[in-house]
């Protein structure tokens, strides 16, 4: 069971390991994220691609039913319009929640992507 045990700017705690860069946990993994999908599109890694959330969702198993979004500490972390319709599409619950408010959730549900946001 995957709990996110500590939360502060720049870092958080996944079952004992801390992480000082965004990551996401996938149901058998965690990865650093690859913000440089958005940020190469955008000039900012804090809106949400569709390209990013593909990345992710390919290299899951495809049983993937909810994406939890840790939008960071000041919630400047967004899914973009296009990525939100893209979850609806594949018929994927998404929440967006400040990475600190996740403290103490479980995450380690096999159907879980869950995409952490350390900073603002």
């Amino acid at each position: 069971m995957l709990k996110i045990e500590n939360s502060e700017f720049g870092q958080v705690t996944v079952d004992g390991k801390r992480y000082e860069h965004d990551i996401v946990i996938f149901p058998d993994k965690i990865i650093r994220r690859k913000k440089w999908i958005t940020k190469d599109k955008h000039g900012t890694s804090h809106k949400f691609t569709r390209d990013e959330m593909e990345e992710y969702l390919d290299q899951a198993d495809r049983s993937i039913k909810e994406v939890i979004v840790g939008t960071g500490q000041y919630d400047k972390l967004g899914l973009l319009p296009e990525t939100k319709d893209h979850l609806e599409e594949k018929d994927i619950y998404f929440e967006e929640k400040r990475t600190e408010d996740l403290v103490g959730e479980d995450l380690g549900e096999g159907s879980k992507l869950v995409i952490i946001h350390v900073t603002c």
